[in-house]
């Protein structure tokens, strides 16, 4: 392992071992809401995996003996999804897969994600309006905060109908208007 990698090549050894074993995914989180809004630092990469059983071994080998694997899975609650760790020795990083859940907005998303350019690359991530819908499902502060630099950024440009839909269903609607509410011109 490099002493100087970063986030970003953390990030792309991932997408290259997913491209590699040929497993369709989207790069989420704190990368999502930093190209959407303004960014922000990170020590972890986050991916949405369309798969229907556990990363093997074969995957471990594609990413390479500087990623750790947690043995076991976690369950993640907001969408009902498996999601397995893999820490980069040495450092404090650490990429997260999760894997694309029968949950109707999970689904929603990964069928909307669109292609940017991230890290040199082309490279498939959520739309700006499930950013902040799925960050509002989350609620912590930083994912509020993240709401808040993804509505400033894009203001007028953003499906208010689509993001009021899915907040009402999941009860984050409030949450949602008193952030839009902070922020000028919305």
């Amino acid at each position: 392992m490099k002493e100087n990698m970063t986030v970003t090549d953390v990030m792309l050894r991932v997408v290259d071992a997913l491209d590699r074993a040929k497993i369709p995914h989207m790069l989420v989180g704190s990368f999502s809401s930093n190209l959407h809004g303004i960014p922000r630092a990170t020590e972890d990469v986050d991916f949405v995996i369309e798969l229907n059983a556990p990363l093997n071994a074969e995957f471990g080998r594609i990413l390479g003996e500087d990623f750790e694997p947690e043995l076991q899975l976690s369950f993640e609650t907001n969408t009902g999804t498996q999601r397995q760790e893999f820490r980069v020795k040495g450092t404090e990083f650490k990429a997260e897969l999760f894997r694309l859940s029968d949950d109707p907005f999970d689904q929603q998303r990964f069928q909307r994600k669109q292609l940017y350019e991230a890290g040199g690359r082309k490279l498939y991530f959520p739309t700006a309006e499930d950013v902040i819908v799925m960050k509002l499902r989350w609620a912590r502060d930083k994912d509020k905060a993240d709401v808040h630099s993804v509505m400033s950024v894009k203001r007028g440009k953003l499906d208010w109908n689509y993001i009021d839909t899915w907040c009402r269903k999941h009860g984050t609607f409030a949450l949602m208007e008193k952030i839009r509410r902070s922020i000028p011109e919305i």
